[in-house]
């Protein structure tokens, strides 16, 4: 069994990735994926580097990833562009992976893997089920102050560039709140996988 996990900006999806990763299930992510896709030396970040200039490049010839997040963020035509660029390798790695592990062993027989833009994308079709983990707006918005240290306009430039959380909502299989205690998401979590293994018993 596939499964994806979505959710908005700072809403807990990694906490649920490691929660489930915890009872076995295998994960990977979408980031990860970018990591690879973005190595120096790559045909991505040469388009990159063609695009947005050598300005947002470490000395060292990384991408320099918060300062470019600050421009696209910024620019929406900017964002739109890097798009461009990176979804089409980035996608074909993510479906590589999926493909590779569908026959590897897992403990749990089940593939968690965390997509931000799964909807944004049009990747439904790629999972069995979709997780969306959800939280409240200003949670989300003290969670990038406390931890991507964000100015009040670099919160709310993030928030509009992606689908409206509701609208992920209603598309979800199952959703997961996450503005209660650790223990609580724990637990959620351990429901879904108990309903999911009795269901695959069936």
């Amino acid at each position: 069994m596939i499964i994806g996990v979505t959710g908005g900006i700072a809403t807990g999806k990694s906490t649920v990735m490691r929660l489930l990763s915890l009872k076995g299930v295998t994960v990977f992510s979408a980031d990860e994926a970018a990591k690879a896709v973005l190595s120096p030396g790559g045909k991505t970040l040469f388009a990159i580097k063609q695009v947005f200039g050598s300005e947002v490049f470490t000395p060292q010839g990384s991408l320099d990833r918060q300062l470019l997040a600050k421009r696209i963020f910024a620019e929406p035509e900017m964002r739109l562009q890097l798009e461009r660029i990176t979804h089409p390798p980035l996608l074909s790695l993510l479906k590589a992976q999926i493909t590779l592990e569908q026959y590897e062993s897992s403990p749990s027989k089940m593939i968690a893997v965390e997509v931000p833009l799964l909807f944004e994308t049009n990747l439904e079709s790629w999972f069995d089920q979709i997780i969306v983990v959800e939280t409240s707006l200003e949670l989300q918005r003290e969670r990038l102050r406390q931890r991507n240290h964000l100015s009040e306009g670099e919160i709310e430039s993030r928030l509009a560039a992606q689908m409206p959380l509701s609208e992920k909502i209603k598309r979800a299989d199952v959703v997961f709140n996450n503005e209660a205690t650790p223990e609580d998401l724990q637990r959620r979590v351990d429901q879904f996988l108990q309903i999911t293994m009795n269901l695959r018993e069936i």
